[in-house]
């Protein structure tokens, strides 16, 4: 029997990121040049004083299993340490997969009734923040709930996204909105749950729906005691490319209160290599780098302004790199400049091509929800050839190839596939 059991829920498709969730699950989008999301959850636990943890994944968990390994980075390996990957029992059908976050955890039913926690935290695996879990559990404790919620303030345009609290003046939950057209209160759920661990048993067995925030949550209200955690920090669910672009943006202003430096965060840097076995970073010194992140093996004899690059990018002299996110061993040629741009792993930008053209107003045509804000988005492994423009809005699909391209001026709001994948 343990006191606390994690349940990290880290399967989520992250259709909202585009082309940077083709390949990966969510919480394993690389972020701030050096991590990855997940890394947040992760040392929050580490950092928490807490011993073990399931993850549970689901959508392509191959780079998400290979970074978690076996917990080592985050001090999660001993007799009675550890982080368990949990994939999916699933059968020849799309339905066995998870329905949902409670059908995920339920699904999971004997890992926790093994274990017999004196409490359960569920946890989402794909926002960046930082928690002490130990105070969240304290208070749980204080209040004697069933169930408590990690909940804060939201602007009012984003409520429609989250479970909306109404609480009373000892915080306790006496209504729920489950991502309401038009709310009536801001105090959101942050995908954070502590329930005591036989009435979480209790609750799956005895209730057949799919989702935390949907089914179980406002079933438990009726009769049992809820209550609302506040929490007052930097927190930010990066669900979408604009949410995720702004976050690694926050990285470079002082006052956003994201501070890795002091949060101690941790990764896995064995992984794949990823930065042991990377050279020292090089300067040259006629390039210009200002309010950036440069990660290990970076050489950059161009200029990078308020961007963050991940190891092993090179910015040939010439090329101008602003407010970008540029992630491993991407190389931007001679001339070439790109602004408010996303780039996955490996993508070559050719001599004097230009990303960031005409006007920011024209959505993504495909995908105008998605897509909107101004930004390019180009996949894994893509190659843009010289002389080329991108207009702004554009989604340039993985694995491009100079005979993937009908033109060489991209007005903005186009997406680009590979030819063959069309076929």
């Amino acid at each position: 029997m343990i006191s606390n059991l994690v349940m990290l829920l880290a399967g989520g498709v992250g259709s909202r990121l585009s082309i940077l969730g083709h390949a990966r699950a969510k919480p394993a989008v690389p972020f701030g040049g050096m991590y990855r999301i997940i890394d947040f959850a992760l040392s929050n636990v580490m950092n928490s004083g807490l011993d073990f943890v399931g993850v549970l994944t689901q959508y392509k968990p191959l780079s998400l299993m290979e970074h978690i390994g076996t917990g080592t980075p985050w001090d999660l390996i001993g007799r009675r340490r550890g982080a368990k990957i949990l994939p999916p029992r699933t059968g020849q059908k799309d339905s066995d997969w998870y329905k949902g976050t409670a059908d995920a955890v339920r699904q999971n039913i004997d890992f926790i009734e093994n274990r017999r926690p004196d409490r359960i935290l569920i946890l989402s695996g794909d926002h960046i923040y930082k928690m002490d879990y130990s105070e969240l559990i304290q208070f749980h404790d204080n209040k004697k709930a069933d169930l408590t919620i990690g909940m804060m303030p939201v602007p009012w345009e984003d409520t429609i996204h989250f479970g909306i609290a109404h609480i009373n003046e000892d915080n306790r939950i006496i209504d729920w909105e489950e991502k309401p057209a038009k709310a009536r209160n801001n105090l959101a759920s942050m995908g954070i749950y502590v329930f005591n661990g036989d009435y979480l048993l209790n609750l799956l067995r005895s209730h057949k729906e799919h989702d935390f925030g949907k089914d179980i949550i406002p079933a438990a209200l009726k009769k049992d005691r809820v209550f609302a955690y506040p929490f007052e920090g930097y927190w930010r669910d990066v669900g979408t490319i604009k949410a995720y672009w702004d976050a690694n943006m926050d990285l470079l202003d002082c006052n956003s209160g994201l501070n890795l430096d002091t949060w101690g965060l941790r990764t896995n840097v064995e992984e794949d290599g990823r930065f042991s076995d990377r050279p020292p970073t090089h300067i040259s010194a006629k390039s210009v780098v200002k309010n950036s992140v440069i990660s290990p093996g970076c050489v950059i004899e161009g200029q990078v302004i308020d961007s963050i690059l991940s190891p092993g990018v090179y910015i040939a002299r010439g090329a101008k790199v602003i407010e970008s996110v540029v992630m491993h061993d991407s190389r931007i040629f001679a001339g070439a400049e790109v602004t408010k741009s996303i780039l996955d792993k490996k993508v070559v930008v050719g001599e004097h091509t230009i990303l960031g053209t005409g006007a920011a107003a024209i959505a993504n045509k495909e995908n105008p929800h998605h897509l909107s804000c101004g930004l390019i988005v180009v996949g894994k492994g893509a190659e843009i050839p010289a002389k080329f423009k991108i207009g702004k809005n554009s989604i340039l699909y993985p694995g491009l190839k100079s005979e993937d391209y009908c033109i060489k001026d991209i007005p903005p709001g186009e997406t680009i596939r590979p030819r063959h994948a069309e076929e």
